[in-house]
């Protein structure tokens, strides 16, 4: 098992990644305060791992709430059904609750718990390989808005992320590729040793190789966790790890949500920020083939919906939590393995990107 640390003073947190842990109460129980667990999961989730993960909750008889899967369901009203879950229930300010599942999960899960009567503790048990390597760590909780994605939120910190790679055994291809869009960019943003190693060891990770697997896992949670510790809030350096969803952000809104999977969308937003670092001066034509080759080995989309015209994208991303003073923020590449956030590009260029990589009809 590999511990690693998000050092946030009282706020500090591990993150457990190994094999065989989902019901391991030894490893979960210093987390726990209270004496009430409710078990937040969903349709698909749940026949697969809720009885093995209430394992380690024994002790306090949990509860569990389960949602519809999909990110359609993101919203304030499925929401709701955690809220009349732990009413119902009688559970007190003491509670803690548990995400059981992928991205959309750990997200509402996380904002439930930050809500419930003014914030109560949380556990992060991610599922899937996009939850595993980012949005289980660092606190970002929150549900969509159908004029725009993740609008409506809170930062906070779970108690702990217990990433058990043997959960990985049961997702679908298409949701490995999706996971594997936000293990690129972390290579992209600050490491081009790491991206020289995907390039590499990308059939072994579509291939499920569990030391492959393991060390994209820990590589990308390290990142993470060095990120969140220097920039809880995202005033600074957290902010590339935004690279590609401004752009990601867009398509799923406007596509609806659930059509595009968002590791999908982040994909196409990183092939898009390259292009568009390109145009800027700042990157190559090879570095921008490089990247695409990368999302491309990683059976990701390499084109945006047709309907996504230029004014379109810029509608939606007008809305976008990174727009500052109704300047749109965008992270660009200086360079493969070096990002940077800018609202210095020239909009010609952008338009020039988007009309580029349209899928035709």
């Amino acid at each position: 098992m590999i511990t690693l640390n998000v050092d946030l003073g009282e706020r500090s947190y591990p993150i457990f990644i190994g094999r065989q842990m989902l019901g391991d109460a030894g490893l979960i129980r210093p987390c726990i305060n209270g004496t009430q667990v409710m078990i937040v999961t969903n349709e698909t989730i749940a026949p697969l791992y809720l009885d093995k993960a209430a394992q380690a909750f024994a002790e306090f008889e949990p509860r569990h709430v389960i949602l519809p899967d999909g990110e359609q369901y993101k919203n304030l009203e499925v929401l709701n059904q955690i809220f009349d879950e732990l009413l119902v229930q009688h559970f007190d300010r003491h509670c803690t609750l548990v995400a059981l599942g992928g991205g959309v999960i750990g997200d509402m899960t996380g904002f439930a718990a930050a809500c419930y009567q003014r914030g109560v503790d949380f556990i992060q048990i991610p599922t899937t390989l996009l939850a595993q390597v980012d949005s289980s760590v660092g606190g970002k909780t929150g549900v969509n808005h159908p004029q725009g994605k993740n609008m409506i939120g809170a930062f906070h910190q779970p108690r702990c992320v217990v990433i058990d790679t043997d959960t990985l055994t049961t997702l679908d291809d298409r949701q490995l590729s999706a996971g594997l869009a936000e293990v690129i960019k972390y290579g992209l943003i600050r490491d081009i040793g790491f991206v020289g190693w995907l390039e590499t060891n990308m059939d072994k990770l579509l291939a499920r190789d569990p030391e492959a697997t393991a060390y994209a896992i820990e590589t990308a949670c390290r990142c993470k966790a060095e990120v969140v510790t220097a920039d809880e809030k995202e005033s600074g350096v957290r902010a590339l790890l935004n690279l590609g969803h401004t752009f990601g952000h867009a398509i799923e809104t406007g596509a609806g949500y659930g059509h595009w999977l968002h590791g999908e969308a982040v994909g196409m937003g990183m092939l898009m920020a390259a292009d568009l670092s390109m145009r800027q001066g700042w990157l190559s034509e090879e570095d921008v083939r490089r990247v695409e080759n990368l999302i491309d080995k990683a059976e990701l989309p390499t084109r945006a919906p047709h309907n996504m015209t230029y004014e379109r994208f810029m509608e939606l991303m007008a809305v976008d939590k990174k727009v500052r003073a109704g300047q749109i923020n965008l992270v660009l590449l200086e360079a493969v393995g070096n990002a940077v956030v800018t609202t210095g590009f020239d909009p010609e260029l952008l338009r020039e990107t988007i009309e580029t990589h349209r899928a035709t009809e």
